[in-house]
Formats: structure tokens, sequence, C-alpha cells
């Protein structure tokens, strides 16, 4: 049987958005095990040729793994679509205890190549929706017992490598660090915790394989299941205890006592690919070149 040790999400309800597929379909299935409530804030709702998951399919997945599943169709650069959702979240469920922003657009562009329906893109669903999301999910958080909003983006390391090549995306990836940065010290009074979680290594997901480096990038890389591990560790921490931190996925589990790193390998032969926006003087746990 589980316990509230053991299970720390047992009937708590996250709202995660992004949650068709890849990290935030993990970070939903890893809190179903726990007996969590899921809203899968996302776009997909028909099968696509090059992303596979819908929020129906990711509901069916919940539910097997035994948590509870609302498939809400949420455009994120849309008021009205996240205000709805949410409220349709504490209808279904009575609450909302857990924000997962890890709805994102990318495009490594040059600013030449960059339109301004891409630059406008990616800004309104990394940075913007972010703030949104947030925005109208804290009345309900404030409710909470122990409540997070937690991001997928980087630590705010300032250095022109991470901007030069790709400016508008790092821009709206770091605005979404600047959401985390601001809100930790707004909600710190309110015991709501506001963090930031990021990659030590490139995560085997549809953009990875579709976007960045096709199937060569994605056996260099760590499969969605350490963000999982971590995301859950970050929940099962006080919420005013532990906020305004940005977190590398594999040095917060390693602190936390883990020791088996090349279970999150996709091809343990290859030699792990580091993402983007890590700072220098962060070293990882453990070696990231092949396993012989």
């Amino acid at each position: 049987m589980t316990d509230a040790k053991n299970a720390p999400l047992k009937g708590k309800t996250l709202f995660i958005t992004g949650a068709s597929r890849g990290i935030g379909l993990a970070i939903a299935l890893a809190a179903a095990k726990q007996g969590a409530n899921v809203a899968i804030a996302a776009k997909s709702t028909k099968p696509h040729p090059k992303l596979e998951g819908t929020i129906y399919t990711a509901a069916e997945q919940i539910e097997a793994a035994g948590g509870k599943a609302l498939p809400l169709r949420v455009n994120i650069r849309e008021e009205d679509h996240v205000k709805e959702a949410i409220d349709k979240t504490v209808e279904t469920f009575g609450g909302i205890d857990i924000v997962v922003n890890n709805a994102s657009a990318i495009s490594l562009t040059s600013i030449l190549d960059t339109d301004m329906k891409r630059f406008d893109l990616m800004n309104q669903v990394n940075a913007r929706g972010s703030f949104m999301v947030a925005k109208y999910a804290i009345p309900h958080l404030a409710k909470a017992e122990n409540p997070h909003i937690l991001s997928l983006s980087p630590p705010l390391d300032m250095q022109e490598k991470w901007f030069s090549g790709h400016l508008a995306y790092s821009m709206a990836k770091f605005g979404m660090s600047l959401v985390v940065l601001g809100l930790a010290g707004e909600l710190r009074s309110a015991g709501i915790a506001v963090n930031a979680l990021w990659p030590r290594t490139t995560i085997a997901t549809a953009a990875i394989k579709n976007i960045l480096g096709g199937e060569k990038l994605m056996q260099a890389s760590r499969t969605p299941a350490i963000i999982a591990d971590a995301a859950m560790a970050i929940f099962a921490k006080p919420a005013k205890q532990f906020t305004g931190q940005f977190v590398i996925d594999d040095s917060l589990l390693y602190e936390l006592g883990e020791r088996d790193f090349d279970k999150y390998r996709v091809n343990p032969s290859q030699a792990l690919m580091p993402d983007f926006f890590v700072p220098d003087d962060s070293i990882g746990p453990v070696s990231l070149k092949a396993l012989k």
C-alpha cells in the first residue's frame, strides 16, 4: 500500500503544458504512478506523422499508470484557452497543486533567418505562456498544501555564446527563466515554490529528432525519464524551503543519492551530447563518454 511518504503526489493535481508527449508526458506518467490527477494542456488532438501522441492518448496512458487524467485542448498563446483550462481543472479535481511549464517552441536560426512570425511564436509560447499559466494558476496554488511551479528552462547564465546564432530562441527560453526568478521572489511569502529544471544532456524528444539532429542525436541523448525523476524529487520538497532554484537534472538526483545514470541513456555505446545553456561551472556527477 502506498503512503504519503512513498507517494507524496497521491490525490494531488498537476497542470502540465505540452503533456501530450516527450518530457511533459514523462512527468505526467511519473506523477500518475503515485496516484496523481493530471490536466494535460496541449494542442494535439489528432495524430501527426512526425509527432507521436495526442491529449487523448496521453490521458489513456496516465489512467493506465494509476492516475486520473483530464485532456484539455489548449493553445498556450490564447488567454481564453488558458483561463478556461485552469477553471476546468479546478472544477474537475477541486484545485491545483502543481504547475509545470513544459510547452516550448524552438527554432535555432540566426537573426536574418528568423521571420517575425517565428519570433512571436517562440516568445508567446515560452516566455508569455509560462507567465500567463502562472498568473491564472496562482490563486488556486495559494490554497494548496505544498504548491509548486516548475518551468523547464535553463539557469540564467548570461554568456554571449548562449545567445549568438539563435537569439530569438534564447530570448524566449531565458524569458521562461526570468519568470521563475521574478515569481520566486514574488510568491515566497505565499509559500508557493517556483523553480526551474534543465537537462545536462539532450533529451530524446520529437524536437531532437525532427528539428535538431535526427536519429543520430537521439542516440546520443538521455531519455525523458531523468527529467521526470528530477521533477518528482522537486515536488516532494517543502515549497517554503525549496524555491528560486535553477536545477540541473543529474546534479539534483546525485545529491539525493542516485548513482545509476546509465539507465537513462538511449544508447550506452554513444557519448552523450551536452545540452545548451548548462553553465561552465556546473560539473556533471558522471562522465558523458560512451560506455565501453
